[in-house]
């Protein structure tokens, strides 16, 4: 050691044993916090924002932003805020470290911005009197692998949601903002977005001066390849299916698909009887190489990904088809009808969840039901699918501990990561239980009215009014459940509250029983789902041995247990999630191999012999399970009223008049 250390570290010794004598007299207190971020005021901004974004580069999926924003006058500084909670999101979700290369000028001068020491989406613009613009230039790196986050971007297609690639001043409502936003796209791409184009000069595009919050919720697909097909049910109710692909084939549909497609927003447009759009666009992206699971709603439009096989291999893509009734609900429930707490005045206020069980669970509902109307689904395979659900609910003891109610806190508290134990934490429930839920309110409604009413009397009441109107209307649990009286008077708050905000663990099976099925689990496989497994390289035994493998976003992943049920054969075996299944009584594992060592051990009362790898450790398992496979499936009560027949049969109903 040199001598100068030695010197310093003798100080130290010293020191610390100066201060062991002499302690501080008193406790440390909190430094104060620095003022908060302005809150946003309901007054117009003075002047419009300037936005440029240059997403040509596909190789390094890096987007471009140059935004020139006026000052107001006599400010001397300017708070930036980069988009953090998200609509349709149910989380701070913004991605912020994407963002890169930051650099702000004042009046053509480099300033340097400074990151709030509290709000890390908020940047310090200094002012000198008498500034005029502020300009904001800033790469957003798109991600280049799905470890990174969803790859939105390859060399054929792309899409690209604006609050990724903007700042805004704080201290306003967004609907007080507004933008001029131009783009520049890969030379020999086609776009589709429900913003309304100024001005095309090649591959640049110049939209009409939008309000942000419009801006926002309006996003963009392009693509080489791209096609457009009108879906519209009537004249004034104008609805597209807007389509890029990886490969030119991919886009072609077949009469009987476009058929179906067009017969969704019919069965919607029957079903709400309005429609709050100028026109509503689907943006599909059929690609295995960018968007992956998007679904994402928005008032005009929506964010929709599927397989490259989407149209290709139709017979083996139902269990993921609900995804664009899905989102097209949203446009009446979500965005023109939301949840009070749900809206907030910008992009940076914190959202309140508490009715996603609403906003989320009924259009779940919906979304099974419309694709069933519309024929993309057989009746057969939706209530294949509920049967599903419910039986997922029986085998779940997160339910045991949390209330329904609690899971619509889970995007905020987990930020949609995932979790280790799923069917014990509970992740968000409020989608699928919530589903059975709404079932159960239907077929209730249709009881008490002797099938002269249903929830599609409740939808039209309750998100078909004010057709035309485009403005945010709000609603709480108190309009929910008047909103239900007014069909037909019955306790509905505390109908709604024992199932949303108690503990209550039984299985949700009401819609299903008085529908005119019961739930049965039986050897019978449902043979379009176990087709579709095998294509995706994913196999589920939960209702049976406690476990699922692989997964339907992760192929290749084929052996990998994903998740074990808290409390299941597998579980008390001590199996854990993340763990390779090798073998099964000593042959190589594949689903077929353990299904049938599953049914041999049900008549020989043997255990199953497991070789599993966790790490770099085999371990071989013992599991006593003698149960048999158990599928769900939903069997005909007969004598009982076929409510749920009629709820998936197509409407009857004559197109509405506007």
């Amino acid at each position: 050691m040199k001598r100068s250390a030695c010197v310093l570290l003798a100080g130290a010794v010293l020191t610390a044993a100066a201060l062991a004598q002499n302690p501080p007299q008193q406790q440390p207190e909190p430094v104060p916090m620095p003022p908060p971020v302005a809150a946003p005021l309901d007054h117009p901004y003075p002047g419009a924002v300037t936005l440029r974004v240059n997403m040509s580069d596909t190789t390094d999926r890096v987007e471009r932003v140059h935004e020139v924003i006026p000052v107001a006058a006599g400010e001397r500084e300017m708070v930036l805020l980069y988009p953090q909670w998200i609509p349709g999101d149910h989380e701070p979700s913004g991605p912020i470290a994407s963002l890169a290369g930051i650099i702000t000028h004042v009046d053509g001068q480099r300033v340097q911005w400074v990151r709030d020491r509290v709000d890390m989406y908020a940047f310090h613009v200094p002012l000198p009197a008498g500034a005029r613009q502020v300009t904001v230039d800033f790469d957003y790196l798109s991600p280049i692998k799905p470890s990174a986050g969803d790859v939105e971007i390859s060399q054929q297609l792309a899409y690209l949601e604006w609050n990724d690639v903007l700042m805004y001043p704080a201290g306003y409502f967004t609907r007080d903002i507004t933008f001029n936003t131009t783009l520049l796209l890969p030379s020999g791409w086609k776009y589709a977005t429900a913003l309304e184009t100024a001005s095309q000069q090649g591959n640049t595009i110049h939209f009409q001066a939008t309000p942000l919050n419009t801006l926002a919720d309006s996003p963009l697909i392009a693509g080489l390849y791209f096609s457009r097909v009108n879906l519209s049910p009537t004249p004034t109710d104008k609805v597209y299916l807007d389509m890029v692909a990886d490969k030119p084939e991919d886009l072609t549909m077949t009469p009987e698909e476009l058929r179906e497609h067009k017969n969704l927003a019919a069965e919607a447009d029957k079903l709400y009887g309005s429609h709050h759009y100028q026109h509503y666009d689907f943006l599909l992206l059929i690609s295995d190489k960018v968007a992956g699971d998007l679904g994402l709603e928005h008032h005009q439009s929506s964010e929709n990904g599927q397989p490259a096989d989407y149209f290709t291999d139709w017979q083996h893509g139902v269990y993921l088809r609900d995804l664009l009734g899905h989102e097209y609900t949203h446009s009446w429930n979500g965005k023109f009808r939301r949840p009070a707490d749900l809206w907030t005045p910008n992009f940076n206020v914190p959202m309140r969840d508490d009715l996603l069980w609403v906003y989320e669970g009924m259009t779940e509902y919906w979304g099974n039901v419309l694709t069933a109307r519309a024929g993309m689904r057989t009746p057969e395979q939706a209530r294949d699918l509920f049967a599903r659900t419910a039986a997922g609910f029986e085998i779940s003891r997160g339910r045991d501990w949390r209330p329904l109610i609690d899971t619509t806190n889970q995007p905020i508290v987990s930020q949609r990561r995932p979790v280790s134990w799923v069917s014990y934490q509970r992740q968000e429930d409020y989608y699928m239980e919530g589903e059975l839920i709404w079932l159960d309110a239907d077929t209730k409604i249709r009881q008490l009215t002797h099938d002269k009413k249903s929830l599609d009397d409740f939808c039209k009441l309750f998100l078909g009014v004010h057709n035309g109107s485009m403005i945010t209307d709000q609603y709480s649990f108190a309009d929910i459940a008047n909103g239900l009286n007014q069909v037909v008077p019955y306790h509905w708050a505390s109908f709604l509250r024992k199932r949303i905000y108690q503990l209550h663990p039984a299985v949700p099976l009401n819609g299903i029983t008085q529908g005119g099925y019961k739930l049965v689990l039986n050897d019978t496989p449902v043979q379009w789902f176990n087709a579709e497994q095998k294509k995706l390289g994913f196999a589920d035994f939960s209702t049976s041995l406690g476990i699922s493998l692989g997964a339907f976003e992760s192929k290749g992943m084929d052996n990998v247990i994903a998740n074990v049920w808290w409390g299941s054969p597998a579980f008390r075996a001590g199996i854990v999630p993340d763990t390779k299944l090798i073998s099964v009584n000593g042959a190589a594992y594949s689903p077929k191999v353990l299904r049938a060592a599953i049914l041999a051990a049900e008549t020989s009362k043997q255990p199953l012999q497991l070789i599993v790898k966790r790490g770099d450790r085999f371990q071989l398992i013992n599991v006593p399970y003698y149960g048999g496979l158990r599928y769900p499936h939903l069997q005909r009560v007969p004598g009982a009223p076929d409510l749920l027949d009629q709820i998936l049969a197509p409407s009857k109903s004559p197109l509405p008049k506007f």
